[in-house]
């Protein structure tokens, strides 16, 4: 059995109390299907490779989410997990929120199918969905503002600068997004990616 990333483990713990055993339900399961599976940390949250990107997990401070890369391909009716924060599954709180056992084991293997046949995701083929990348007026005049916290942006990848960016736009009030803006400028000063706090782990 393919050995388990000790970031992931790191991840878990950290996790709020409810999602601890949703993440370490699915972390099994996938284990438990595809033995040669592979672990790693990209984008500040686990994701389970094999033969490429094949699921993902996160947890987040009032649900969990867990999604495959080819989500399309293998759920009718869903989408990507890069399109929607809560993956193919909806919001989880509890493990009775994921489809039964033996159906996730049958996307986990429907998952691995379609990387052993090198079927790309339908998504991601598309260019112009990776490459759009707006930037809000009052986050680019507050990066004009400060050239450090501007050269930090533009360093990071599209991923990490959307983070910032729905972060910023997701706001509900005036005051929260300049609270917002604010943090996000004192946090690229010192380099720092949205989700920083997650990175070390």
């Amino acid at each position: 059995m393919a050995q388990k990333d000790p970031r992931v483990d790191a991840y878990i713990a950290k996790s709020a109390d409810f999602a601890k055993p949703i993440l370490s339900h699915i972390r099994e399961l996938v284990h438990a299907t595809c033995p040669d599976v592979e672990e790693t940390m990209k984008w500040s949250f686990p994701h389970f490779l094999y033969k490429g990107m094949m699921c993902s997990m996160a947890a987040f401070k009032e649900h969990a989410s867990f999604g495959f890369w080819k989500s399309s391909l293998i759920l009718p009716g869903s989408v990507e997990p890069s399109e929607k924060g809560m993956g193919s599954f909806g919001k989880l709180t509890s493990i009775s929120d994921l489809p039964a056992k033996k159906v996730l084991i049958g996307y986990i293997k429907k998952a691995m199918a379609l990387n052993d046949e090198g079927v790309k995701s339908p998504t991601r083929s598309k260019p112009k969905t990776v490459k759009e990348l707006v930037v809000p007026e009052d986050l680019m005049e507050a990066l004009n503002q400060n050239s450090t916290a501007k050269a930090a942006f533009e360093k990071f990848s599209p991923s990490h600068k959307r983070e910032y960016i729905e972060w910023i736009t997701e706001a509900k009030t005036q005051p929260t997004r300049i609270k917002r803006l604010q943090t996000t400028i004192e946090w690229l000063v010192e380099g720092k990616s949205r989700n920083w706090k997650y990175m070390n782990c």
